[in-house]
């Protein structure tokens, strides 16, 4: 009986299914542009190795920069203008306050006209609403100021977008030709992360349940890899059929065809 289990087990084992799958790249990105402008320069060069901290595409900044220089200029100004207004306030409430004092002192006396206490109560009010109005030109300014910050932030980003680096990925492809105007959504590059690498398959219905705990066997050998990503809804192109990957170590060539099998303990 024994003898009998371990024939039909050699039996299908010999006949497990054989995936075939090239190896690709972990991931393949497309670099679209988020600015509007002109391209400068292109390192073609770059295409096929990795890439580093200096930029393989580069989009016309000067009028950006230029803004950076003349917002950075006027945030200073602002700034100071600011700083002034607080101090004037300052001088202002401690006039107030003195103003505040001598009206209830005069206000009580009776050898003091009528005159004269609405000439000093009209001086109260009148540096009460000067320091309201100071108030108000702070707050105005600090707007300003956060408006321009926030058209700061957004020169800094545009300037960095236009200097394309992806540092660590591989220059797959570039899409772009030097004098070319892009819009935003512009495709510009596809950039490919070779830190790890994946192959992907279709399993049938029968094959899905489990098969993340089947040994995984790559051109013949057995590997300690497992099925890394299993979808459990069926392709829209391979019909009836479910995408499994497994992640592997980079190799030193990509593209090339690998058997996979799929096989129990």
């Amino acid at each position: 009986m024994k003898i009998l289990l371990i024939m039909i087990l050699t039996f299908t084992l010999s006949f497990a299914k054989v995936y075939y799958s090239k190896v690709e790249p972990y991931e393949i990105r497309d670099i679209s542009s988020n600015v509007l402008g002109l391209v400068l320069f292109i390192d073609e060069d770059m295409i096929g190795k990795k890439l580093g901290s200096k930029p393989y595409i580069r989009i016309d900044d000067e009028l950006d920069v230029k803004e950076l220089g003349f917002i950075e200029d006027k945030l200073e100004y602002l700034q100071d203008i600011v700083k002034v207004n607080e101090e004037v306030l300052l001088n202002l409430e401690n006039s107030i306050q003195r103003k505040r004092e001598n009206y209830k002192r005069i206000e009580e006396l009776k050898f003091k006209s009528t005159v004269e206490k609405d000439r000093e109560y009209h001086e109260l009010i009148s540096s009460e609403n000067q320091y309201l109005n100071t108030q108000k030109e702070i707050l105005n300014l600090k707007v300003q100021i956060a408006d321009l910050k926030l058209r700061q932030a957004q020169l800094l980003r545009d300037v960095k977008d236009k200097s394309l680096k992806n540092e660590g990925f591989i220059l797959y492809e570039i899409l772009v030709k030097t004098g070319q105007v892009v819009n935003i959504s512009t495709p510009l590059a596809k950039v490919a992360d070779v830190s790890k690498a994946k192959l992907s398959i279709y399993l049938d219905e029968s094959d899905v349940a489990g098969a993340k705990e089947k040994v995984v066997y790559i051109n013949g050998e057995k590997t300690s890899y497992k099925i890394s990503r299993l979808l459990k809804i069926a392709d829209a192109k391979n019909i009836s059929k479910y995408l499994a990957q497994i992640i592997i170590d980079s190799p030193k060539l990509f593209s090339k065809l690998a058997t996979i099998e799929l096989k129990d303990k």
